[in-house]
């Protein structure tokens, strides 16, 4: 049996997948949250097979909420729900396993969630995608930017998803500075949004991010 936990803002929603999987042997709903704050609580309570979440909470975000999950409880998966088709990048870098739209039909939901339950990925990895606003010419005529150690701590950790706080958290260094920080990356990749910096982050090797060093840059 796949125990499934649905987060969604819509209650219609909500309800219209629990009557989908009433039909289903395999398949059963162990819980339900409007919130990001209930999901998380109950989430842990259900211990859930797969999480089937909206990208946007009335307190939060969706990709948040796999982000909690894939790193607490890495055996549960989860399946982007959602009528947002830019959400794409943000699923792949939060780590769902996949992500469907809410206009696909009932059949094609119930497999997303089976294939998912059963270990496989749905979404292409990262640096399968091309990079937007990246030219793409033959590896010896190409020059790659030079970066900095620090920015290329700042570009792995935008390619993980993090948001200029949690970098900053995570690098010791303000919110401000990684903003400014950030200005100057991407106009060193030649890149205009961060979801482009961090795809190209995603395609090329990171730097670890040690010990944050004292000295604030």
């Amino acid at each position: 049996m796949i125990r499934i936990f649905v987060v969604d803002e819509q209650e219609i929603v909500r309800l219209g997948i629990t009557n989908l999987t009433t039909t289903a042997r395999d398949l059963e709903v162990v819980g339900e949250a409007g919130t990001a704050r209930h999901a998380i609580t109950r989430i842990a309570a259900t211990s859930p097979d797969v999480v089937v979440l909206d990208v946007r909470l009335p307190d939060g975000n969706g990709m948040d909420i796999c982000r909690i999950i894939r790193s607490e409880r890495p055996r549960t998966r989860c399946l982007v729900f959602t009528a947002d088709d830019r959400a794409y990048l943000g699923a792949i870098m939060a780590g769902a396993s996949g992500y469907v739209l809410k206009s696909v039909r009932s059949d094609v939901f119930v497999g997303a969630i089976r294939r998912i339950a059963a270990g496989e990925n749905l979404l292409p990895n990262v640096a399968e995608l091309p990079t937007p606003g990246i030219t793409h010419t033959p590896h010896d005529a190409r020059q790659e930017p030079v970066l900095t150690t620090r920015q290329e701590q700042i570009l792995r950790l935008l390619a993980e998803g993090m948001t200029n706080r949690q970098i900053g958290e995570q690098l010791t260094l303000s919110e401000k500075t990684i903003k400014n920080n950030v200005s100057v990356l991407l106009a060193k990749l030649g890149l205009e949004r961060r979801t482009q910096a961090a795809v190209y982050g995603a395609t090329h090797a990171p730097v670890p991010v040690d010990t944050p060093q004292p000295t604030r840059s």
